[in-house]
């Protein structure tokens, strides 16, 4: 039977991770709690991507060891996931040796299928994006990169290999038409369509070891390195394992294709157009669906270092705790645009919606139960149908938002049952139905009590 699989994006390990990290990280976080609530076979991969020249130079500015400072890294990423309490089956780093021999598999694979070639190359290079960029794009941008804003260099002309990109501008159309849901939100996919439409280069896959040195060797020809998007996007099967069959690459069909990657919007790219393409060409087949989600800003401003405003998970969540750092993060905006944390905001979803609107319910209803039941739940169900109704209506659509990603939804309806809970408390009065007849305070409580039960298990995945 097959598995539930899937993935956030790997993590470069230049720099210590932040708010972006942790949003893409708790969204794969509760799907993969709510399948197995649902007792499905559920695997969970997250991971490190720690070739390139952004790395290399990371470690070199720190005066350490790459391999030193990669190992440092990834301890400090697994204490984060640990706080944040991510529920990941494997933890996967592009360093490890069970990668480096599927990367070169796939490459040998590629390359006697005919869609790798020798040739050379020369262009600009943005470092901090690990990406070659067109002459035209770095005109249109004054000499900087569309993604990051930076000035990008020139490289000499060196003697690299290419993947035939170029090649797979129709089957990617066809596919990206016969697989509607394959690309989401479809703002997304609309993106990536327009840029395949445009035509597609090909794509240049290794590095010379000389001017970057910390990387996959290609082999037979150790002098070159192989591209670290190369490398990174095959972290994926590396973890289920491949096999080569009649000339084609076979992935473990116990976990592929992967049911979602979920990536951040600037690099749909990478998994919406060179991803699927290589996995083609290799005779494999592509994921199921990648959702891009966008980015966050801070009170307003881009997120950045030199503005002293990156969001530190372990610093913001020091007052109010993960909990409500999880649950705010999907309470906020619909899962899939862009975002502004706010602070303000922050704290308001902790007060209003955990402390004044659930966390009042069961306060309210335990110490009812303690005091007009003994603590004993008496199920009595004659009061409270439009309650029945709202949790009903809850529960069928419930699967359906899980499976389409719908957080925001999800949430929305469960705060909204919990004002409505709050008001039929009210309404019904059961310290003044005590005083009248005990008897009719049961069924009002039971009600109320059934209904956080379902509540419950609904935002755990959510916390």
């Amino acid at each position: 039977m097959k598995k539930f699989y899937i993935t956030t994006p790997l993590y470069y390990v230049n720099d210590k991770l932040h708010l972006g990290h942790a949003y893409s990280t708790i969204a794969v976080d509760i799907l993969a709690r709510w399948k197995r609530l649902r007792k499905e076979d559920v695997f969970f991969l997250t991971g490190t991507d720690e070739h390139g020249e952004k790395i290399y130079e990371a470690a070199k500015a720190k005066g350490v060891d790459v391999k030193d400072w990669c190992d440092y890294m990834v301890n400090e990423d697994k204490k984060l996931w640990k706080y944040l309490e991510i529920s990941y089956d494997d933890f996967i780093r592009t360093t490890e040796k069970r990668h480096e021999n599927t990367v070169k598999k796939v490459f040998s694979v590629l390359k006697e299928r005919g869609y790798v070639y020798k040739s050379f190359y020369k262009g600009p290079y943005c470092v901090p994006c690990e990406r070659f960029l067109t002459l035209n794009e770095v005109k249109e941008n004054n000499g900087r990169c569309p993604d990051c804003g930076r000035e990008v260099k020139e490289v000499k002309e060196e003697e690299a290999y290419f993947f035939k990109l170029s090649e797979f501008r129709e089957e990617l159309l066809k596919y990206y038409d016969e697989n509607p849901d394959f690309i989401k939100p479809d703002f997304r996919k609309n993106e990536m369509v327009n840029i395949v439409k445009e035509g597609l280069n090909d794509l240049c896959i290794t590095r010379v070891k000389e001017r970057v040195p910390w990387g996959i060797e290609v082999p037979g020809d150790e002098d070159k390195v192989f591209y670290v998007w190369f490398d990174a996007l095959i972290n994926y099967i590396t973890v289920p394992g491949v096999r080569i069959e009649d000339g084609k690459l076979k992935v473990n069909e116990e976990f592929w294709p992967a049911d979602i990657h979920f990536i951040g919007k600037e690099i749909t790219r990478f998994h919406a157009i060179i991803w699927p393409a290589i996995l083609i060409a290799a005779g494999s087949v592509p994921p199921r669906k990648i959702f891009a989600h966008g980015w966050w800003t801070v009170e307003g401003e881009k997120m950045s270092k030199s503005k002293g405003n990156v969001v530190d998970p372990y610093e913001v969540t020091k007052e109010i705790g993960v909990d409500a750092f999880r649950l705010y993060l999907f309470r906020s905006i619909p899962f899939g645009q862009d975002g502004d944390f706010s602070y303000k905001r922050f704290l308001d979803c902790y007060n209003n919606d955990l402390a004044n609107n659930f966390g009042n319910i069961i306060s309210r209803v335990s110490n009812m139960i303690i005091k007009y039941q003994n603590g004993v739940i008496r199920r009595r169900v004659e009061v409270g149908e439009n309650i029945v109704e709202k949790v009903n209506n809850l529960i069928n659509s419930i699967d359906e938002k899980f499976e389409n990603l719908k957080y925001y939804e999800i949430l929305e309806e469960v705060f909204s049952l919990c004002d409505e809970l709050n008001s039929f408390i009210e309404e019904q009065a059961p310290w003044k139905l005590y005083k009248e007849n005990k008897e009719k305070v049961y069924p009002v409580l039971y009600r109320v009590f059934d209904s956080i039960k379902i509540i419950t298990n609904i935002l755990y995945p959510f916390m």
